[in-house]
């Protein structure tokens, strides 16, 4: 800039036709030009390194049992002081309670679908101290910490929360209460206290969280009976599918929609084997989700040979677990029936079980109807038998 003005103002210096020449020949760097699609450009980046999870990801994020520590929060320790003014000197005591510690409380909320962001500890707010001119300490806010519906609270074997509806609170730490400032020991024999004292420490408990997928209709069948995609046939739920067993690793849930708005929640739980009630296979650990289950539906593979044996396999397992968990109201689906070997099992299994069974292929879509009139039938009664003994139904 400087070699400018000087060659405008009249300099001859014989180097400067030499450095004008080069400054003009030399490139110039120009800034970018200015965009107004950086932060759409930058936010489609993000997103597209955010792959789906692959369901042997989803196990990692999937946790049905939780050790947590809870501990209330401390009270605040009471003030000390005493009023003093001009011209009143001897005022009194004036030193404020505490404010009590927050308590620690677990609510239900259905969109949590599982215990993996549960904290192993959770510490409530401490309340405040006592202050001077006889004001309170403010008092500690109450921690929530959201938790699926399903989930047992259990202390020490016992169960001492049951959280089975959407919003339902349980205060699992109190907070202590606020200590006495020396305001509050003043009386005609002590007129100038000067003790107070210190807030108590929260509730201190460790407790076991353990849970049991809520839903209305159960899907149970061994592996591979296409209990998954059944499940995508008829709801939105997206399980994994594939042919090799144990392809479903984690219950899911999907919601049934019906035209007059009612909602049935259908789960579909990991499949089973023979022995599973001895924890063979995924085990018991997948057994206590079919307890929370209204009524079941059994899912048969008729592709194989005696399909009746897997029902009755499932019953077996099912009361070996737990004494009339196979009692429940139940039907009988019999998967597959796109295939020829099906078709031909389909009658001699209608002779061995001697009960309605809906036959269909979750593939083709062919016959879902019926099984979505019949589940509307058992919801329906599930509801009546709930008002006729004074309960109110779960809704979804």
């Amino acid at each position: 800039m400087l070699l400018w003005r000087w060659l405008v103002r009249g300099g001859r210096a014989p180097w400067g036709a030499a450095l004008l020449g080069a400054a003009l020949a030399a490139p110039r760097c120009r800034p970018p030009p200015f965009s107004t699609t950086g932060a759409r450009d930058a936010k489609s980046r993000r997103l597209a390194r955010k792959r789906a999870l692959t369901e042997r990801q989803l196990t990692r994020y999937f946790v049905d049992h939780r050790k947590v520590r809870v501990v209330g929060g401390q009270g605040g320790g009471g003030g000390h002081s005493f009023y003093s003014e001009p011209r009143k000197e001897f005022g009194g005591p004036d030193g404020g309670n505490g404010g009590d510690g927050g308590h620690v409380i677990f609510k239900a909320d259905r969109q949590m679908k599982s215990l993996s962001s549960i904290l192993p500890f959770y510490q409530g707010f401490h309340g405040q101290r006592g202050g001077s001119k006889n004001c309170y300490g403010a008092s500690g806010a109450y921690m929530y910490v959201k938790v699926p519906v399903g989930t047992l609270v259990k202390e020490d074997g016992r169960v001492v929360a049951d959280f089975t509806r959407h919003g339902e609170e349980y205060i699992a730490a109190y907070g202590g209460a606020g200590g006495k400032g020396n305001r509050f020991f003043l009386s005609n024999e002590n007129r100038a206290p000067t003790f107070f004292t210190p807030g108590e420490p929260g509730q201190d408990r460790v407790l076991h969280l353990e849970l049991k997928t809520t839903a209305h209709a159960g899907l149970v069948g061994f592996p591979n009976a296409g209990k998954s995609s059944l499940l995508r046939a008829i709801s939105n739920a997206k399980p994994a599918v594939a042919a090799y067993p144990f392809t479903t690793l984690n219950p899911h849930v999907g919601i049934v929609h019906y035209e007059d708005y009612e909602q049935v929640a259908v789960a579909d739980i990991p499949g089973l084997i023979r022995g599973a009630h001895q924890n063979r296979g995924l085990g018991m650990a997948f057994l206590r989700h079919i307890e929370r289950c209204r009524f079941l539906l059994y899912v048969l593979d008729m592709s194989q040979s005696q399909p009746w044996i897997q029902l009755q396999d499932l019953k077996y397992e099912l009361e070996q677990y737990k004494k009339g968990l196979s009692k429940i109201p139940c039907a009988i689906i019999g998967n597959k029936i796109d295939l020829a070997q099906s078709r031909t099992n389909l009658p001699l299994l209608k002779e061995q079980v001697g009960e309605r069974v809906i036959a269909l292929s979750a593939l083709t879509g062919d016959n879902l109807e019926e099984l979505l009139l019949h589940l509307r039938e058992l919801y329906d009664n599930y509801v009546k038998t709930e008002q006729s003994q004074g309960k109110s139904p779960v809704k979804w």
